[in-house]
């Protein structure tokens, strides 16, 4: 079996399953909720995002919160003295940008322009982007995570030297577009349950032949 995005896929779904596109939260809370998932589990920044809604009314509040507020309300996502004025800044520019916080109008922008406006908002890189755009308007990116980066690598997808950045780029290029929401979540269960950043379970999975795989798995 050649090494080929839907290979890979075809040998992974036995496993996790085929991953069906579902569409998640509107395209602002997405990307708050992407950016409070920066460095940490889901399970924290769920929990962080939830307090964030619970505390406060609306966006508005949240821009004009104190700051101390607001970093104690998402403490429980973690690195919450970097997020939350990140968020702010964040919140800050949408609203001269979108007044009445809708960013529903990123689903029918260029995919490109959308990627841009995204990718204009203070501390939104290429997986934030992504995740708004594939997550939230089911439109055609690939988040690339640490996840999906570290299997990506292992697998001889992407050289080791590749940046984050880089990543992005090649493996959009690589995967068919129709398949970015399935590659992305198939390679995250992968990366989490098999191929571990430590202590990887060759024994257990089904890729071969793989570039990385230890000796006599």
């Amino acid at each position: 079996m050649s090494l080929i995005p839907a290979a890979i896929m075809e040998a992974l779904e036995p496993l996790y399953g085929r991953p069906r596109p579902t569409l998640s939260h509107d395209p602002l809370s997405e990307l708050i909720l992407t950016v409070l998932s920066q460095n940490t589990a889901d399970t924290n920044s769920g929990r962080a995002f939830a307090l964030l809604m619970r505390r406060y009314p609306s966006w508005d509040a949240i821009a004009a919160a104190p700051l101390e507020d607001l970093i104690a309300t998402i403490q429980p996502g973690g690195l919450a003295p970097q997020k939350a004025p990140r968020i702010q800044a964040i919140l800050r520019m949408v609203s001269e940008r979108a007044p009445d916080w809708d960013l529903s109008f990123l689903g029918t922008m260029p995919l490109e322009e959308a990627r841009a406006w995204l990718r204009a908002l203070p501390g939104v890189g290429p997986k934030t982007a992504a995740c708004v755009l594939l997550f939230s308007l089911g439109r055609p990116a690939l988040p690339v995570d640490t996840h999906v980066e570290r299997v990506s690598k292992r697998l001889g997808l992407i050289p080791e030297t590749t940046t984050a950045d880089q990543a992005h780029d090649l493996l959009e290029r690589l995967v068919d577009p129709d398949d970015y929401y399935p590659f992305h979540m198939l390679l995250i269960k992968h990366g989490r349950r098999t191929c571990s950043a430590r202590n990887p379970a060759c024994g257990r999975c089904p890729i071969l032949p793989c570039p990385s795989r230890l000796p006599g798995l």
